[in-house]
């Protein structure tokens, strides 16, 4: 009861912005920015003003690991090899090129601008398959920084604020109908009220495309999460060895490459898939999965300051830039080859 009682302020806190985040995003006319980036650079903002004092940091730290591994699990029920199937191939075509790109000529790019590899890949993550929910997912499974998470949701966000003006000129002027439009804005665009903006703005038919190529690029959560927890976990041991500390207990173990969130995250999605779970219960659960997400990333803005993101320096916001820019010409390149352009 103690516990509960330490952590309940911190946590409130998280839930009264969260609430604050989606009140606004409800005031917007269109769908501009989504509650989670509101939510994080609000806690941004108060940090700047105020920094959390010892009363609320247990509950924040609480909510920025525990609610949010929670939150993840929660989003499994929302997944469904099925959407797969309704979307069809040419989109998971594009969408196989555009995560190459993220991961691969992100890995190099990375490296080149002496950026770490876990705000690299967070990047990478964000541009290639769902912007902030992706990030989110990635950060607990690789011990990411709240400052890098930060700078990670930062970047995709501005990126986005640009696609969602540039796409539906650069698709009028190019001509593309509204399945090759609806394709390249879902396939391209970050965060989801990103592609629903940008896909509207072209069309009701090109947004609705979209939105539906937007849901088949989140089942890529799957796969990247479990592909990085295997390299973090071989990344800890490489730096272990080096320091001359490895030992039995430091060997790779099952329970290490698959924590016990992701291995539950799994199960929900196979759950959903075969059908187990109520479309009703589903939303539910993708409601509350994503609103508890939104309470995490609030935590993480109160946790994080501006100066920590601007000692990381501009080479991140060029590394997105770069990757953005590869997506989006990717992308239409892909259509173009497979006949849609």
């Amino acid at each position: 009861m103690k516990r509960f009682y330490a952590i309940l302020p911190g946590f409130c806190l998280s839930l009264l912005i969260a609430i604050s985040s989606r009140w606004i995003e409800a005031l917007l006319p269109i769908p501009l920015i989504g509650d989670s980036v509101l939510a994080l650079f609000i806690g941004m903002i108060i940090n700047q003003i105020k920094n959390p004092d010892e009363l609320v940091q247990k509950g924040l730290k609480f909510t920025s690991k525990k609610v949010l591994k929670f939150s993840i699990i929660l989003l499994g029920a929302s997944l469904s090899i099925e959407t797969i199937l309704h979307i069809g191939r040419l989109s998971l075509t594009v969408m196989i090129f555009t995560l190459l790109t993220c991961f691969g000529c992100g890995h190099f790019i990375g490296k080149w601008l002496n950026i770490n590899w876990k705000l690299s890949n967070m990047i990478s993550a964000g541009t290639g398959i769902c912007g902030g929910s992706a990030i989110a997912a990635m950060a607990p499974v690789i011990n990411a920084e709240d400052k890098d998470i930060a700078y990670a949701m930062s970047a995709t966000f501005l990126f986005d604020m640009a696609m969602i003006l540039l796409f539906p000129i650069m698709g009028k002027l190019m001509g593309l109908s509204d399945i090759a439009y609806g394709l390249w804005a879902g396939t391209a665009v970050n965060d989801t009220s990103s592609v629903v903006a940008a896909g509207y703005a072209f069309s009701e038919a090109a947004g609705d495309f979209a939105t539906m190529v937007k849901l088949t690029r989140t089942l890529s959560i799957i796969p990247t999460v479990l592909v990085f927890s295997i390299i973090n976990v071989r990344v800890n041991i490489k730096e272990e060895s080096k320091n001359g500390i490895i030992t039995e207990k430091n060997k790779v173990k099952l329970s290490s490459l698959f924590p016990w969130f992701i291995l539950m995250f799994i199960g929900m999605s196979f759950v959903n898939s075969i059908g187990l779970i109520p479309a009703g219960v589903s939303i539910s659960m993708k409601s509350i999965s994503k609103f508890l997400m939104v309470s995490a990333l609030a935590a993480i803005g109160l946790n994080t300051d501006f100066q920590e993101i601007k000692s990381s320096g501009i080479n991140p916001m060029i590394h997105g830039f770069i990757i953005s820019a590869l997506v989006v010409i990717v992308a239409i390149t892909v259509e173009f080859f497979i006949g849609l352009v």
